[in-house]
């Protein structure tokens, strides 16, 4: 079993279980101290809005949800996510429980990325995730405000048509 943070749409069960077909056994919401959350990686694809990333930053910290998830499924997302040509890159993170739980991991593994377009927002239809992800997860109210926050973008028409196809591209078979 491995631990699997997630900060962006794949907080979201649907996104996580019906978009990437991972079957986690285990949801967590926890803190990763020393990592600050920006929405400003370009997309896989180079469409014209961004997705979440998480950088390191000694003075922030990034509220998500560890996965225990199987080998193969880690493997899986980070296939989706780009980690083979270098979209993402594995990172190891410290992280504590938001709230009591037996069994709570220490260390998770994420995804981060150097590739970054302060000029780029995400779209509202991204956020939308994000946000139903932490809500379904128990993020703390203040931190789902932080999130509503964030200035978003209309995803285009492009953008929403080669979605289906990259879903189809990468689903799990």
């Amino acid at each position: 079993m491995i631990w699997y943070f997630a900060y962006g749409s794949n907080l979201q069960s649907a996104t996580l279980r019906g978009r990437r077909g991972i079957d986690f056994r285990r949801a967590v919401p926890v803190r990763a101290r020393g990592w600050r959350l920006l929405f400003d990686k370009p997309r896989l694809l180079g469409m014209e809005s961004s997705v979440a990333n998480i950088v390191p930053d000694e003075a922030a910290e990034v509220l998500g949800v560890a996965f225990a998830i199987s080998a193969d499924d880690h493997a899986h997302v980070e296939l989706t996510e780009g980690v083979a040509f270098d979209n993402y890159r594995r990172v190891e993170l410290a992280v504590e429980p938001l709230a009591a739980a037996p069994d709570a991991p220490a260390s998770v593994f994420s995804l981060s990325s150097d590739q970054r377009d302060p000029v780029l927002q995400p779209s509202t239809r991204y956020m939308t995730l994000v946000i139903e992800g932490a809500i379904e997860h128990g993020l703390p109210a203040a931190y789902v405000e932080l999130l509503r926050a964030v200035p978003t973008c209309e995803e285009s028409a492009a953008s929403a048509a080669l979605r289906p196809m990259l879903d189809e591209l990468f689903k799990r078979r």
